[in-house]
């Protein structure tokens, strides 16, 4: 009997997960495999064309916006910070200062270049005004133009060892284009003007005369009967015919007393009478002053300075050679203007005489000669960097002036070792001239012994320094206060600075 085959029958009995038919249980999968993971995308850098795309987006003018106004405010803050602090912080008061203020005089004769009979020290004077320039000289001193007999009428006419008159105009117009102003010294000239009005108007009409030629002053001495309240007025209203705000014409008083003779009216017009007074830094003597007096001149003046005048700073005593180049350095440095006596290094005609003697074929030079070449070179070289130091440097020109109290241990190859040393006579001095935050330290060893400094002398003073000069000009670079030694003889300027201060 058949079976019955239906749609129901044998074999076609659907199994569980398949479906119904035959045909979807052929084909149907036996496994169903699980879905596969979406790709990664990786990070890419725009392209150019895309981000030129971005760019002008919104987005990015904000963010471009917010760091040009925070520069901005960075900028304006830090310079409202800047002004704040130069605002706050106290700068020392600019004082203008007059030619003379500023000037380095020289004072000379010119029969001391005299090569040959007549005129020839005028002529070889002429010839030497560039270099004298050169060196830092800015005014000239003519002393000796005139005996100290003469009457005012002849005050026009100089000695016949000099030159005649017209040479004497010569060199006047050859120093002012040289840049040289010339004073010309009536010192101990008899000018006959007490109680005698003709030869008062011959005076005024001599004056006259030489300011046309171009002088910039005159110098007399307070001994000098032109030395008077009455007198100076009248060279002052000559001088107002001359005067401008450039060139003004000077008074130089030459103090040769201990104190000098006071004008009968006040300081306050003393003051406009007189210019400049020329103060000795030793006083006179017959002998030549010992360590010791010269190291108690000089404290003398340095705590006892008076500011009413414009001072100017010259030698005047006698002292032993070997301080010579300690008080060029002290003239140097003090306030006011220095005025340098002739000195025979400073010529440059017995310079030149010296190199052309060792070109002439002589192969064994005398170490004389050598020596006192070395000295001349020396001398030059230490006049010129304080002369140019003291013109670029406000703290020497017109800073404060500070005397230090000095405290020192003597040294020496057999107490070297010794942790106490004897005190030694006071002949180390020491001062400080400042301007704002520049400190110009000047160190004077007047005696004949090696001294060390005491690191506790001065702890208010910075540590560290430059070598400005030396007597030796020798020093160079850096150097530490602490491990300082002063020579013989010596007298150092120091600028100091702070630490991580290049100023």
């Amino acid at each position: 009997m058949p079976l019955d085959v239906g749609d129901t029958g044998y074999g076609s009995v659907p199994g569980p997960g398949l479906s119904g038919s035959v045909g979807g249980s052929e084909t149907a999968p036996l496994l169903i495999p699980e879905p596969e993971p979406e790709p990664v995308q990786q990070w890419q850098p725009l392209t150019k064309e895309q981000l030129e795309v971005v760019a002008g987006g919104p987005g990015w003018r904000r963010v471009r916006c917010y760091m040009v106004l925070l520069f901005w405010l960075a900028w304006v803050g830090m310079l409202a910070t800047s002004i704040a602090i130069i605002a706050i912080s106290p700068r020392p008061v600019v004082t203008p200062l007059k030619w003379w203020q500023k000037s380095l005089f020289y004072q000379l004769q010119p029969d001391l270049f005299m090569e040959a009979e007549g005129s020839g020290g005028i002529n070889v004077l002429c010839e030497q005004l560039p270099y004298l320039r050169s060196l830092g000289i800015g005014a000239l001193i003519l002393e000796g133009l005139f005996v100290k007999d003469v009457s005012p009428s002849n005050l026009t006419a100089t000695g016949e060892s000099l030159g005649t008159l017209p040479q004497i105009q010569h060199l006047l117009t050859e120093s002012n284009k040289a840049g040289l102003k010339v004073v010309l010294d009536f010192c101990e000239v008899d000018l006959d003007v007490a109680g005698n009005e003709p030869s008062s108007a011959k005076l005024q009409h001599t004056l006259r005369f030489w300011l046309e030629q171009g002088v910039a002053g005159f110098a007399i001495c307070d001994t000098d009967a032109a030395y008077s309240e009455k007198t100076l007025l009248e060279w002052r209203d000559v001088f107002r015919e001359f005067s401008s705000q450039e060139e003004e014409r000077i008074v130089v008083v030459k103090q040769t007393q201990e104190v000098p003779r006071p004008l009968n009216n006040s300081s306050q017009i003393n003051k406009t009478l007189v210019d400049v007074v020329m103060r000795s830094i030793l006083p006179s003597s017959h002998h030549l002053l010992s360590a010791q007096e010269v190291a108690d001149a000089i404290e003398t003046h340095l705590q006892t300075r008076e500011d009413e005048i414009w001072p100017s700073w010259t030698v005047g005593g006698k002292a032993s050679p070997d301080l010579k180049k300690l008080l060029l350095v002290l003239m140097m440095t003090l306030p006011g203007s220095p005025a340098v006596q002739y000195d025979e290094d400073f010529d440059q005609t017995q310079n030149v005489s010296l190199n052309v003697g060792s070109s002439h074929g002589e192969k064994n030079e005398p170490s004389d000669a050598n020596t006192d070449k070395k000295v001349k070179r020396s001398t030059v070289a230490l006049f010129t960097s304080l002369s140019h130091s003291r013109a670029r440097e406000e703290a020497l020109l017109y800073g404060s002036f500070t005397f230090l109290p000095f405290n020192t241990s003597a040294n020496s190859s057999s107490s070297s070792n010794s942790t106490l040393a004897s005190p030694a006579p006071l002949t180390i001095l020491a001062f400080l001239r400042s301007w704002g935050c520049v400190h110009f330290l000047i160190l004077l060893n007047v005696g004949p012994e090696l001294h060390a400094l005491d690191p506790a002398w001065a702890p208010s003073l910075p540590e560290a320094g430059v070598f400005v000069a030396s007597t030796g000009m020798d020093r160079l670079g850096s150097t530490s206060l602490y491990t300082l030694e002063l020579r013989p003889h010596e007298a150092i300027v120091i600028k100091l600075f702070e630490a991580g201060s290049y100023s």
